[in-house]
């Protein structure tokens, strides 16, 4: 049985400062997620690193999680599915895991259940870290079935319900044929998100195209927050030396890489990539490198074999993480059809810092289109021909790369900076919470009350 911190003193509402003040208000913030550190990819990943940041900036933070087992969907040898346990971090975050059942083979059913056992066994835990009084509740979707058990912790609490869309699950799930489009079950899952999503506080994601697609669902503007993806632009940056990794797999200095690193899953589009490689196999100067775990893995595999142009690596520690990103020419972002206008892949924001430039399929008008609009090529989803020659016209021409390249950093550096994306997220919290407890003060006990009036 965990073990539980005891409840904090009551509130103070002397130590209220409001965004833009000197200091910041030190916040109680509780995590609700399926995905955390130290899981290296996707949503574990940001996750760990909000939540790594806040603590060290003096806010008191308790995280409520599964054990890591993404993109491999098996649960790391450390952890064991069925326990609850808890640790704590470094930076001193609260970290209670929780049981979930991880599918070998996941599809919509197993998907559902693997979803709805971590909701079941975080419950209690929840609701136990009710009486902590956070001030803030956050869950991220996926998964969205956390939705309940934040909005009841927040409600017991008397805390602000936040809402962090990184994927728009449901959707996808349509899309991805894991739900049925249409009939009972497609209306059920409608109406039960629209009924959620309203009784958030604050809703934010990681795109201006999927925070406008939050109106669709019934969100008001005024709850809706951009609130991005991020890099470390330290960690992640151009290298001016000769490549390790392009050394160890027999890349030649005049061969042009295209790398596609990340989470090897079925809603990344991937069958593009083994097919693109075929398709170019001739080009004796360009070399595919595809590196990462997932469902797709040996799928991919399969795809690839004998292909003397492709190289394939498992997920690389995050220490070498940089020296990966760096061994592209040019970066691949393949999406599926249908899910490209409804996710932003996190993976672009380390592709932009690296100061490579990308080749992306996605839809004009969506944000992956516009953030790679100038620092590399983006063509419809689906469109074999058109990737095909976005490839060898980048290819041959290498001053258009450093060109796309430089622009690349140069938007990482000013608009993806992790320092400035989780200052603008903290100062929103506190902006929240000073809101949500100054409309909670006695309007007689404010100083305002008692000032004299102006005559």
């Amino acid at each position: 049985m965990l073990e539980m911190d005891p409840s904090p003193p009551p509130l103070s509402v002397a130590g209220l400062r409001a965004p833009g003040q000197k200091g910041h208000r030190k916040l109680r913030i509780l995590l609700l997620g399926l995905n955390y550190a130290p899981e290296l990819t996707g949503i574990g990943k940001y996750s760990g690193e909000m939540m790594e940041w806040l603590a060290a900036r003096g806010h008191d933070v308790r995280v409520v999680t599964a054990p890591p087992y993404y993109p491999v969907w098996k649960v790391h040898e450390d952890y064991r599915w069925w326990r609850y346990c808890k640790e704590i971090s470094p930076a001193g975050v609260h970290i209670y895991r929780c049981p979930v059942w991880v599918p070998a083979r996941p599809n919509g059913i197993s998907r559902t259940v693997h979803l709805g056992s971590f909701a079941t066994s975080s419950l209690p835990v929840m609701l136990a870290l009710a009486a902590w009084r956070p001030h803030v509740v956050l869950t991220v979707e996926p998964a969205f079935l956390c939705a309940p058990a934040t909005l009841l912790t927040a409600l017991l609490s008397g805390a602000a319900a936040w809402l962090h869309v990184q994927d728009f699950e449901i959707d996808a799930a349509f899309d991805l044929e894991l739900l049925p489009a249409e009939g009972v079950i497609h209306n059920f899952a409608l109406a039960y998100e629209r009924l959620m999503m309203r009784r958030f506080t604050r809703i934010s994601s990681i795109s201006t195209t999927m925070v406008e697609r939050l109106a669709d669902k019934g969100v008001e503007s005024a709850k809706a927050v951009h609130f991005p993806n991020w890099v470390d632009i330290d960690t992640i940056r151009p290298l001016d030396r000769p490549n390790p990794f392009r050394r160890e797999l027999g890349i030649r200095e005049d061969q042009i890489v295209l790398l596609y690193a990340g989470n090897l899953g079925v809603k990344q589009g991937l069958e593009t990539l083994p097919q693109l490689a075929h398709q170019l196999r001739d080009k004796r100067q360009l070399h595919f490198v595809f590196c990462g775990d997932g469902a797709f893995r040996p799928k991919l595999e399969q795809m690839t074999a004998g292909f003397e142009n492709v190289s394939l690596l498992p997920l690389q520690p995050l220490h070498r993480l940089n020296e990966l990103l760096n061994a592209a020419d040019i970066h691949l972002l393949p999406q599926k059809e249908g899910t490209a206008a409804l996710v932003m892949p996190s993976k672009l924001t380390g592709m932009l810092a690296t100061g490579r430039p990308v080749i992306a399929t996605a839809y004009p008008g969506t944000q992956v289109a516009d953030q790679v609009s100038g620092r590399g090529i983006h063509v419809a989803p689906g469109d074999r021909d058109a990737l095909r020659e976005a490839v060898l016209s980048l290819a041959a021409n290498a001053d258009l790369r450093k060109e796309m390249g430089r622009a690349a950093r140069l938007f990482a550096e000013e608009h993806l900076c992790r320092e400035q994306v989780l200052k603008r997220f903290e100062a929103e919290m506190e902006g929240l919470f000073h809101t949500k407890t100054e409309l909670a003060i006695p309007s007689s006990t404010r100083p305002e009350a008692h000032s004299p009036s102006p005559e």
